[in-house]
């Protein structure tokens, strides 16, 4: 099983929102790991399974004492809250000032949310939204320890300008240097398009033969339908069938997507992931090899859906 790291370079193009909606409808059971050093949205914004708030001192705030006497991947479950709908989540950091408790712990807890697909009581993938990251950010020591690296992007000129620039620097860091398209670096390096619909289609040619061309070593997986009102249904603000949303119906196409293609390479044991990833890192080469639809982890609720609190 695998981590999953959700991240963007500037603005706000919806990392939240989008790491919420692919875990609700992951096919296998997801954990959601709000990393973003910024601060956390899901206490704000979410209601808890009992139908009151989320405690916002459980999670990553709580986590980080843990973490400093070693941390076993079943003991994330000691921090996880439920939200209304069944989604199980690591609420994140109050405010930025709390990322000085997790200081040189993020490798820590990057290879135990990777191993936690290992777990033979209580295996998940983890869905980390780490926010907006630039290349000082901390949370970016997760990433060696991730099965793929998303970048989410709206589809404004200067925002595929910038994805394009972080997917570069970003193969850099993690795989050695600029990579061509038949060169895929582990982790892979994916964006996720924030789109119209009904054009959709030939903006993920445009974007990723930009990609291509830049050598980033990253390419367009999929896109997340630009749907306000499924945004606010999903965060809780709304009422309707969040599941006949154009949101979720995009979402559920991303996830399939992703499981047919790179599925079998997260049944790996992550203990052997890693050190495929620490190889391909040092001799700066390696293939991340590339399938199942199903029903998500939690039963198919949704967090926030119609009717829950904010």
């Amino acid at each position: 099983m695998a981590l999953i790291v959700l991240a963007a370079d500037k603005g706000s193009p919806g990392v939240t929102t989008a790491a919420v909606a692919l875990a609700a409808v992951w096919p296998r059971r997801a954990l959601l790991a709000e990393t973003d050093p910024a601060g956390g949205d899901l206490v704000y914004r979410s209601a808890a399974a009992h139908g009151g708030m989320l405690n916002p001192n459980t999670g990553m705030l709580s986590i980080a004492a843990t973490a400093r006497r070693g941390l076993v991947p079943d003991q994330l479950w000691d921090h996880v809250q439920p939200l209304s709908g069944g989604l199980e989540v690591l609420v994140g950091l109050g405010i930025a000032e709390q990322a000085a408790g997790l200081a040189g712990l993020w490798p820590t807890l990057g290879s135990a949310f990777a191993q936690l697909g290992d777990s033979p009581n209580a295996p998940a993938d983890v869905i980390a939204d780490c926010g907006r990251i630039s290349g000082d950010t901390p949370v970016v020591d997760l990433f060696p320890h991730a099965a793929l690296v998303l970048l989410i992007s709206r589809t404004e000129p200067e925002a595929i300008a910038r994805v394009r620039d972080r997917a570069a620097a970003l193969s850099t860091k993690l795989h050695g240097g600029p990579r061509g398209a038949g060169s895929l670096g582990t982790p892979l390096i994916g964006v996720v398009l924030i789109a119209d619909p009904n054009n959709s289609g030939k903006l993920v040619n445009q974007v990723n033969d930009m990609l291509v061309h830049a050598q980033t070593g990253a390419r367009v997986v999929g896109t997340l339908a630009e749907d306000p009102a499924g945004a606010e249904q999903l965060a809780g603000r709304k009422r309707g069938r969040l599941d006949k949303s154009m949101l979720i119906r995009s979402a559920r196409k991303v996830t399939s997507d992703l499981y047919q293609q790179y599925g079998a390479a997260w049944s790996v044991p992550s203990q052997v992931q890693s050190q495929q990833s620490q190889q391909s890192h040092v001799q700066g080469q390696g293939a991340h090899q590339p399938p199942m639809q199903g029903q998500s982890g939690h039963a198919g609720g949704y967090p926030g859906h119609a009717g829950a609190g904010r």
